[in-house]
């Protein structure tokens, strides 16, 4: 029985309907959900280390703008959470126990440590649909974390884009 329930949530357009389908799927089993979004140095305004050391030139504005961007980047944490916590808090009106977690790291890895520390019965994680040279270079998290996860792992589909035979039938029916 998959009693608790892992739900990955990055900032794309389908976090909603991953979240649904986990707040399902929690109702069903009588589990209780941890959301996880895991800020990434790739694709976030993620902390850079390099920019945090001190330089002998200009001190007193290098010490202005590590403050400033310190003060920006604590201002994002907090964003990110509150958005978790509205989530949690929409779960848990839903009728489902729901807890969140915020993680600074490489997504992948982090969602199955996660998975491993809270242990996990399943995680919920969305998929985009990349195939070929988008997945080989950008990489796919959820592909990751099917083959590493220490549990079950169902992946929800996002929206698949229309093939030219089936934007083509789409044309023929919309002219008719």
């Amino acid at each position: 029985m998959f009693t608790k329930i892992l739900v990955s949530i990055d900032d794309s357009d389908m976090n909603q309907h991953v979240v649904d389908e986990a707040v399902s799927l929690a109702k069903a089993t009588g589990g209780s959900l941890m959301l996880l979004h895991v800020i990434s140095p790739l694709d976030e305004p993620y902390l850079d280390p390099l920019f945090m050391q001190p330089t002998i030139l200009y001190s007193e504005l290098h010490k202005e703008t590590q403050k400033k961007h310190l003060s920006d980047w604590e201002k994002f944490k907090q964003d990110k959470e509150n958005w978790l916590r509205r989530l949690s808090q929409s779960a848990t009106s839903a009728g489902v126990k729901a807890e969140f977690t915020l993680n600074i790291g490489e997504p992948s890895s982090r969602i199955c440590d996660m998975a491993r520390a809270w242990d996990a019965d399943v995680i919920v994680i969305g998929r985009r649909g990349r195939r070929g040279f988008t997945e080989l270079f950008l990489g796919s998290v959820s592909n990751y974390v099917m083959h590493h996860a220490p549990c079950s792992v169902l992946t929800v589909q996002g929206p698949i884009p229309a093939t030219t035979e089936a934007s083509q039938t789409q044309e023929v029916e919309a002219s008719n």
